[in-house]
Parts: C-alpha cells; sequence; structure tokens
C-alpha cells in the first residue's frame, strides 16, 4: 500500500463466516475514515514452518483475495511471503516495519487468537497496547459460532473430508471454490454423450470427498449448473484424483482456459460400475439432481 489503510491481520484460509465480522469491520471502518479496506494475508500458511507439517488449504492465494473481495469489499488483498525470517522476527518490528512502515495502516482489525512475531509472542493485547502508544486505531473481533461451535478453517476442512458440503457452505456463508486450469484427459465422457472438462487440482489444496457434486462452473461471465466428480474414476480404471466437471448444457471448447467452479451440496459417493451403461446412467441422474437443485436459486 502507499497510502493509509484499514488493515485486517490473517490468513483467511476459506474466508469463511469466521472472518466475517473481522472483514466487515475493516470495511466499515474504512469508509468512516475515507482510506481503502485492506486484508494482510500469506503465501504459505504459518504452520507449515511453524510445526513442520504442510496445512491442505481451502484456497488458492488468488481465490482468497477474490473471496474477499466480492464478498467483504476489500479494495487490496496484501501477500506477504512467510519464511523463516519472518516467522522469528520480533512482533514489535514486524508491527512498526511492516504494518506502519510498509503498508501505511492507520487502523488495524484481527481475530480474538490472532498471533504473530517470534514464538507467536504477538498477540491482541499487545498489539492494542502498541495502537494506542502510536494513536493508531484497533479492533479486535470475538470468536464467531455456528450451532454453538467456533467456525475456523480446521471445521471447514473437516466437514469437506466427510463430504459434508453443505454444512461447509454454511460455515463458509459462501460455496466452495475450486479455480483451475482445463487440461486435456482421456476424453471418456465424450464416448457416452457426457463430455466433461479436467481441472488441475492445485496440489497444496485439500481434496474434497471423493464423489459426486452440483456445482456451478463460472466463465466468461456466465454461470452454469455442473455436476462434478472428484476422484479416481474407478470405473474406466483411474489412477490418480481428477476434478471433472460436465458444464449442463454446454457444448464449448474450454481447453487451456481457467474455470471456477462453486460446490453447493454432495451427492453421492465415487463407486465403480460394473458397465458404462450403468455409470451413463447414474451421471444422468446426478444431472437431474442438480437441475433440480438449482432451479429455485
Amino acid at each position: 500500500m502507499t497510502r493509509p489503510c484499514v488493515l485486517a491481520l490473517g490468513f483467511f484460509d476459506g474466508v469463511h463466516i469466521g472472518h466475517g465480522g473481522l472483514l466487515r469491520r475493516t470495511r466499515e471502518t474504512a469508509d468512516r475514515l475515507g482510506v481503502p479496506a485492506a486484508a494482510l494475508t500469506f503465501d504459505t500458511h504459518p504452520d507449515t514452518l511453524v510445526s513442520g507439517h504442510s496445512v491442505p488449504l481451502l484456497n488458492t492465494p488468488e481465490d482468497r483475495a477474490a473471496l474477499m473481495r466480492e464478498y467483504y469489499g476489500i479494495d487490496e488483498v496484501l501477500t506477504l511471503h512467510f519464511d523463516r525470517e519472518t516467522m522469528t522476527q520480533p512482533w514489535e518490528r514486524f508491527a512498526e516495519e511492516t504494518l506502519l512502515g510498509r503498508y501505511h495502516a492507520v487502523h488495524l482489525v484481527c481475530g480474538h487468537d490472532f498471533r504473530f512475531g517470534d514464538r507467536g509472542a504477538g498477540n491482541p493485547e499487545k498489539l492494542a497496547a502498541f495502537c494506542a502508544q502510536r494513536g493508531i486505531g484497533f479492533d479486535r473481533i470475538d470468536v464467531i459460532e455456528l450451532d454453538g461451535a467456533p467456525v475456523s478453517s480446521t471445521r471447514i476442512r473437516a466437514l469437506l473430508e466427510a463430504g459434508d458440503m453443505a454444512e461447509a457452505v454454511r460455515c463458509l456463508g459462501h460455496p466452495h471454490v475450486l479455480t483451475g486450469p482445463v487440461v486435456s484427459g482421456r476424453h471418456l465422457g465424450r464416448t457416452i454423450g457426457i463430455p466433461t472438462a479436467n481441472l488441475a487440482l492445485p496440489p497444496q489444496l485439500l481434496c474434497p470427498r471423493h464423489g459426486v457434486y452440483a456445482a456451478l462452473a463460472c466463465f466468461d461471465g456466465r454461470r452454469l449448473p455442473a455436476v462434478v466428480n472428484i476422484g479416481s474414476r474407478p470405473t474406466v480404471g483411474g489412477t490418480h484424483v481428477t476434478v471433472e466437471p460436465w458444464i449442463l448444457d454446454f457444448d464449448g471448447d474450454l481447453y487451456s482456459r481457467t474455470l471456477r467452479l462453486e460446490f453447493y451440496t454432495f451427492l453421492r459417493p465415487e463407486r465403480k460400475f460394473d458397465s458404462l451403461d450403468e455409470l451413463r446412467a447414474a451421471i444422468l441422474h446426478n444431472a437431474e439432481q442438480t437441475r433440480e437443485f438449482f432451479r429455485d436459486r
């Protein structure tokens, strides 16, 4: 940022309703002060370095930024490289040099459990005192609960792994999003009258439960119902996981283009059928389920 801003702090994986109060406060305060609303995130999940364990992500950095802009009106999403230097930097130095010096924050907003700096020494209480000393505004947002339990990225990961897409969507406050390039496949779908696209799943993303989902495919300003299979395609001898949307009532070439999928609900688990005819019948039934699901939406 080259001008003063209100800055939201967090990783924001999934951009769920637990982040919503924080991002809305950021937008409201920015409007009151007449400055841009910005959010600071990282290119790598901090736990990857802090604990040494890779965390499967709900979104790519690009989707994370797009969701913050689309649903919460954030003007600019700032992605900071998270490395060992960032991890071990004293929290006061990070606040002074990065939040105030580099990004020109005049008001900071963070969640109740935000930690930063060497050994996580920085916390909301210390940040509040830091801001008060420098005449910077500060807000700490309390935990957001749904059905009596906190909404978190960890909770949503568990829901996606279980195939409970509808409940994940409730926690997210929007459809689960996956964006990627369309790549060439084996073209087997066309042999049974069901031409699917093949979407490359970014390796760092969490793969939802294998199965069939009702989704919307978004491209060229269009949002069309799609039946999406996530899995290894056991009926046709698949050996690796693919994401294959069949975009209903669409006939066109999407190769090498970027496709955004918005997942809404789980239709059935992936299974091995005894024949291609059985597979085709099941997918046609899923198509009717998908059309019915979106008919009144």
